[in-house]
């Protein structure tokens, strides 16, 4: 796996980020990687599931019309000739 160095890491943000890990049960690293993965390859899995429920947790659904059903064809007889 690769490595990286951040040099000149506010410290405001660093501070955030370990709180943000505190939070979290992780390290620094950890909350950083999870973080990265996040930025450049978007969200998958029960994270994804998470995320969708708390956008729309107030929404109620929609209703939509059925559509009406035609065109259906007779069925087969089984009258005997």
């Amino acid at each position: 796996m690769a490595m990286i160095t951040i040099r000149n890491l506010d410290d405001v943000v660093k501070d955030q980020l370990r709180m943000r890990a505190a939070r979290h049960g992780r390290s620094m690293e950890e909350e950083a990687r999870d973080i990265l993965k996040q930025a450049v390859g978007g969200i998958t899995g029960s994270k994804l599931w998470e995320r969708s429920r708390s956008l729309f947790k107030d929404e109620e659904g929609v209703e939509l019309e059925m559509p009406a059903r035609g065109g259906d064809r007779a069925g087969p007889g089984f009258a005997e000739s």
